[in-house]
């Protein structure tokens, strides 16, 4: 039994969405209670007491929609013939060069690179999405073990396309069938699978009928990319007379455990598909500003009741910086300073932990009796009054993923006063810096 208290804390239970001296207390990966430091502390007498010293306890953070494997990318600089001018640019020049290159060595340090610094932003749990088409088979139980090692909670998949031909699309098959059936059968609440796909238009209309005829009947669902940029809407218009949505639809890759990700050039057709087969999408706000393929109607999204989720796309692994930037991006886009607040809120704290809901057994995204105990501490304090009134502005414009002290994730520390728990993180970023430069020369 473990008692985290003497915080304020920000439950996201609607119930008791703030307590100005909380505690909760875990056993065996789940939370037992919720409720003031005294009275947790007289119920539970005999258990470890971790004293949070005023900072703020929260549950984990959820990162929708990353990439693992661009972990080396950072300080990366590949000579090309001209600077990139567009999104199939960055693919061509940057993306498609590194999956290339990644082999095992890569594929481990790179999960174990972003496990780290997911936890030290207060990321208890991720969805994956992974690509490395010369080294397919085996390569999501590589980064599985990874982040078991470290403690980190995810969903993996890997990103099945046409584009590095027959073999690697049929290997790319077999690899998420496989994972997925392991994962079933062994992941419990730590560890699920689900079928990636690239993009509509890497995908022929015979490998995405393979894709939906060796899912039949496995309750996981498909993680896509799904019309990031206006080069996808071309290529499918084209090609089949369809916009992108209409097409996966078609396919029957939508559904109610499908992930959309990004929905930048999606016309509002489209998303009455999305709402009617309840596919998920995940707002990647950095990312689509960084890639220049512009801003999704996450707005529209959200008024239509389609569950929209916030990733980061792995432009970071902080989530508390894309919440600032899915808040501001949309006033500047709408030129309206009144949108954006609560929305983006909504996204982070409530509609990840209801996409989580669909893949994980327990509530994750929320401190409350029978949830899975994923628990930060952040050290702030804050320098106007902190109540359940104003508590939203202070995660706003208050937080930050560095702010992380301490994570628990399935009842566990895995980082405590800003040291890591499970591994040795030293060592491991020593290898991580030394495989990073020998892929680095290899590319």
């Amino acid at each position: 039994m473990l008692l985290v208290g003497n915080g304020r804390m920000i439950t996201h239970d609607n119930g008791a969405p703030f307590w100005q001296d909380g505690c909760v207390a875990v056993e065996d990966g789940l939370i037992v209670a919720v409720g003031e430091t005294a009275a947790l502390r007289a119920a539970y007498a005999g258990a470890e007491f971790y004293d949070a010293r005023r900072r703020l306890i929260m549950p984990g953070l959820i990162n929708t929609h990353t990439h693992i494997y661009s972990a080396f990318a950072r300080g990366m600089s590949l000579p090309q013939a001209r600077p990139n001018r567009n999104f199939l640019d960055i693919l061509n020049n940057l993306w498609w060069r590194l999956d290339k290159a990644l082999n095992e060595r890569d594929i481990r340090y790179s999960a174990f690179s972003t496990a780290l610094e997911s936890i030290r932003c207060g990321v208890t749990t991720v969805f994956d999405h992974h690509a490395s088409p010369n080294y397919v088979s085996g390569s999501l139980s590589a980064i599985a073990e990874s982040l078991a090692e470290t403690g980190l909670r995810a969903t993996l998949c890997y990103e099945v396309s046409d584009r590095d031909g027959a073999a690697v699309t049929e290997a790319g098959i077999n690899e998420n069938i496989s994972f997925m059936d392991h994962a079933a059968q062994n992941g419990g609440d730590m560890l699920q699978g689900m079928f990636g796909l690239h993009a509509s238009f890497t995908l022929s209309e015979k490998t995405l009928e393979k894709c939906c005829i060796a899912m039949d009947g496995r309750p996981a669902g498909f993680h896509i990319h799904m019309a990031e940029d206006a080069a996808d809407v071309a290529d499918s218009v084209g090609k089949y007379g369809l916009r992108v949505a209409e097409r996966l639809y078609q396919a029957g890759i939508l559904g109610q455990k499908t992930l959309a990700a990004h929905g930048v050039h999606l016309q509002e057709a489209e998303l009455d598909i999305l709402r009617k087969t309840a596919t998920m999408v995940i707002h990647n706000p950095e990312s689509n500003m960084g890639n220049a393929v512009g801003c999704a109607a996450a707005l529209t999204m959200l008024q239509k009741g389609i569950l929209l989720g916030l990733g980061t796309d792995a432009y970071t692994q902080d989530m508390f910086e894309s919440l600032k930037v899915a808040n501001i991006i949309h006033k500047h886009q709408q030129h309206d300073p009144s949108v954006g607040f609560n929305e983006s809120l909504n996204m982070l704290f409530n509609n990840n932990a209801a996409i989580c809901s669909r893949f994980f057994s327990k509530p994750l995204g929320i401190l409350a009796a029978g949830a899975a105990a994923d628990i930060i501490v952040v050290d702030y304090q804050p320098p106007t009054p902190l109540d359940q009134n104003t508590l939203a502005g202070h995660i706003m414009f208050g937080l930050s993923g560095r702010a992380v002290d301490s994570v628990i994730i399935n009842g566990r520390f895995v980082m405590k006063e800003r040291q890591i728990q499970t591994v040795d993180e030293a060592a491991i970023l020593a290898q991580a810096r030394e495989q990073a430069a020998d892929l680095w020369r290899r590319i």
